[in-house]
């Protein structure tokens, strides 16, 4: 069995293709089975991408990115399974998912960790999404042998369209990335921590005022890594550019995790990806009860599900004052995800897509 996998972004850059097939490639050879990884964009545009300019390179590596797609068309022979992370290119209909499809007659896997049909318009996206074409995501559905989506509310979406879908949750290698366990040292400086994109950064907005009522009682950290820096006003604020290579040292700073949502259609497509990572270290985590937080975290067993305001700061109170507690939730939180949704729990789950 030989596989092509198509993606956005450049190998080993992008969380959602990280931690949602990456980290599986190596059981596919174990089993004997080849393939191949086929990018979009290429590292130097990836690189530029959210950058303020460069608006000709932009364009020539979006151009390169669609003149690569061409190309694998011809090699398409040599391969029984296509599998598609999110869109096999970024800007209008889908005509490479229907040529694979309807004219090389390819098995597509279809595989999404967000509720792409819905536009989701940023600053920083605003002339790209007027380009985009989200009726693609219920057409690729409808071609593909089988659907591959992050958690039920996409699974029910998609089955709209297609009988064989399969929830494939974004899972968290626990042996080899997140191996690791919070020392949770009680005379240390207690760090709450949040890490993203600049993206989602504004969900942040609602814990700022606070953050700035817990900083007048507590003497803590508010730790953000991200690829872009936030411009609140809090004394407690430290800022560190996300990079692969810090990834788990910077997370291990924390002694509690955050993730705040709106409770929205787009939200609710998401697959908890910042709860997992903090659980995965023995963090406890705090989180909105949106989509499938609240299937992740079981409240008070292993993290807190914050509805409004007073819930946040309740058990923001409750984590900075209390060493033990951080300690229990942690190591409960550690074992849901080595249960459910680690890399080896799912490591059958995943390699069914190609059966």
């Amino acid at each position: 069995m030989k596989i092509l996998f198509l993606f956005p972004y450049p190998h080993a850059t992008a969380a959602s293709q990280r931690f949602r097939f990456e980290q599986y490639l190596a059981y596919l050879e174990e089993k004997n089975i080849s393939y191949k990884l086929h990018s979009f964009l290429d590292a130097k545009t990836w690189e530029i991408l959210y950058q303020k300019g460069h608006t000709l390179r932009k364009i020539t590596g979006i151009l390169m990115g669609y003149f690569g797609r061409v190309r694998l068309l011809f090699g398409l022979g040599a391969y029984e399974y296509v599998f598609i992370h999110r869109e096999a290119s970024p800007l209008g209909p889908p005509v490479f998912e229907w040529l694979i499809a309807k004219v090389f007659r390819k098995k597509i896997i279809f595989d999404f960790d967000d509720a792409i049909w819905l536009p989701n318009t940023t600053q920083s996206n605003f002339i790209a999404a007027g380009l985009k074409f989200h009726g693609k995501t219920r057409l690729i559905c409808s071609w593909a042998h089988k659907v591959s989506a992050g958690n039920a509310y996409l699974a029910n979406y998609a089955k709209g369209f297609n009988a064989h879908v399969v929830i494939n949750p974004t899972t968290i290698d626990t042996q080899h990335w997140h191996n690791q366990i919070k020392n949770q040292s009680e005379n240390e400086q207690m760090v709450i921590g949040w890490t993203g994109t600049h993206s989602t950064l504004k969900y942040l907005d609602e814990l700022v005022p606070i953050l700035q009522n817990l900083e007048k009682e507590y003497n803590f950290t508010f730790l953000v890594i991200a690829n872009q820096a936030p411009d609140w006003q809090l004394d407690s604020l430290e800022f560190r550019p996300w990079s692969k290579k810090h990834e788990i040292t910077d997370l291990l700073k924390m002694n509690v995790g955050v993730m705040p949502l709106t409770d929205d259609q787009w939200a609710k497509g998401k697959c908890g990806f910042k709860a997992l990572q903090y659980m995965a270290l023995g963090i406890p985590a705090l989180a909105s009860p949106v989509g499938v937080n609240a299937e992740i975290i079981d409240h008070t067993e292993n993290g807190f599900l914050c509805v409004n305001a007073a819930d946040w700061e309740k058990y923001l109170r409750q984590l900075l004052e209390n060493q033990e507690l951080r300690i229990k939730l942690g190591e409960k939180a550690r074992l849901k995800i080595i249960d459910e949704y680690s890399v080896i729990s799912n490591q059958s789950n995943f390699l069914s897509l190609f059966e």
